[in-house]
């Protein structure tokens, strides 16, 4: 009988217990735990770049055809697309319906714009967040940019050219190939070693959000969040539960159990980025092609945030509400239309979402800025929900979208959802790369 307190997630729920408690009972000392959370963030970030490069390398160069691998990105950006929107559309829905914020009567004329982080009227002036610019931006300045700067689009993009020139050299290419298989196998074992720390990250990390914003700051806006976070529950629960039994036949519930450790990983730490390698991998044993994997998960980082998504309509009409501006359904479908541009620039890092959120209402001039310093003080622990729910809706993206590929081992992926396989503990990194695939092939 394996003993429950050495897997990781019961360590990662104990750090995050004992953070809360140490930013409720001190939050002077709760506040100096910062650097154990931002220490363990930074560990996982630096190994996520070379990871994926590994990953969609390989992933593409067995996929043998550069036209699949097209295919595969086009279907990925059109199931992010409809997804992402009718997360956007829900948010306005329940925005609406409930009325969250009427009576609260706040004069924004009284409210700070220079509090906003990330929000600089010189910046705005100077552009740069325009469409081009975005596409511009894809591009590193040098081959390994993307790799030593962490840009996930701009690895993705040097990955994808490196692999289809590999496509067209034959046998020539095969040493090379080898080579990198043998990195990302070390870059996973890496990964292995720096997620003992996770419990250690979670501790740091709740310690300081608590320690720092303390936990009488939700009294106030206390329904706005219990809003957002009940959204969050039923898009999960029935929207994305509803598209992964369709499409697979799969339970919600199972891969929510299957996850679980990462989900306390995100919980504890408010970034998506600290799993990504770990979802890698995960997604790869589920019986996922590492194709699909390495292609779909990156990707979504920045194309498919459904929480960030359901977060941006729910909080614009909120402060609307809040300041006693009730929106037409004409100016809540262009807010939209832009939300489905401006939504895509928010990628898993905490806090990036509320500054996308104010970059929106500046460009949209529909609500004065300076209203969003209304959810100022709750957004921290916002970042979460968010997370939480983007990590679930790619884990759920890669599987449906593998199904369609025909690319994912179903049997396989119910073996292991219901329990049956895979019972080796925590350590899930502990299996060379070519092992998990040969593994995930044996139904086939």
């Amino acid at each position: 009988m394996v003993n429950k307190a050495t897997h990781l997630y019961v360590q990662v729920l104990v750090g995050i217990a004992l953070g809360i408690a140490l930013g409720a009972v001190s939050p002077e000392w709760a506040v100096k735990m910062q650097p154990l959370g931002t220490l363990f963030i930074s560990l996982i970030k630096m190994l996520i770049a070379p990871i994926i490069f590994c990953t969609v390398v390989t992933g593409i160069v067995h996929m043998g055809d550069m036209k699949q691998a097209g295919i595969l990105g086009i279907k990925a950006l059109i199931y992010f697309e409809l997804i992402t929107t009718l997360a956007l559309v829900i948010g306005l829905l329940v925005g609406n319906l409930s009325g969250m914020g009427h009576g609260m009567g706040i004069d924004p004329a009284s409210l700070d714009v220079s509090s906003i982080p990330g929000y600089s009227p010189q910046a705005k002036a100077e552009g740069g967040h325009g469409f081009m610019d975005f596409i511009l931006g894809t591009v590193p300045h040098s081959f390994l940019d993307g790799v030593t700067e962490g840009n996930l689009l701009q690895t993705l993009l040097t990955a994808i050219l490196f692999a289809w020139a590999m496509l067209g050299m034959g046998e020539t290419a095969k040493p090379v190939i080898k080579a990198i298989e043998s990195f990302s196998q070390v870059f996973f074992r890496i990964v292995g070693i720096v997620m003992k720390l996770a419990p250690m990250g979670a501790f740091g990390a709740m310690a300081f959000t608590i320690g720092k914003y303390g936990i009488g700051t939700l009294a106030d806006l206390i329904g706005f969040v219990l809003l957002f976070y009940g959204t969050c529950i039923l898009f999960v629960l029935l929207v994305l539960g509803l598209v992964l039994k369709l499409a697979t036949g799969l339970s919600i519930f199972q891969l929510l159990n299957y996850i679980k450790g990462e989900l306390l990983i995100v919980l504890g730490t408010s970034s998506s980025e600290t799993v990504l390698p770990r979802l890698l991998d995960k997604l790869e044993r589920l019986g996922c092609a590492r194709q699909v994997v390495g292609m779909v998960v990156p990707t979504g980082y920045s194309f498919n945030l459904d929480g960030t998504s359901i977060y941006f309509t729910l909080a614009i009409l909120f402060i609307s509400h809040a300041i006693g501006m009730d929106l037409s359904l004409e100016t809540q479908l262009s807010i939209l239309a832009v939300l489905l541009v401006t939504s895509k620039g928010a990628a898993g890092v905490t806090g990036s979402g509320f500054v996308v959120l104010t970059g929106t209402l500046d460009a949209v001039h529909v609500l004065p800025v300076a209203a969003v310093t209304i959810i100022l003080g709750v957004d921290r622990f916002m970042s979460e929900g968010r997370a939480l729910t983007n990590v679930v809706g790619n884990c759920v993206a890669t599987i449906v979208i593998a199904r369609w590929q025909k690319a994912l081992d179903l049997p396989h992926a119910k073996a292991v959802l219901a329990g049956k396989l895979d019972k080796g503990g925590d350590d899930l990194l502990a299996i060379p790369a070519e092992k998990r695939r040969t593994k995930a092939r044996t139904k086939k």
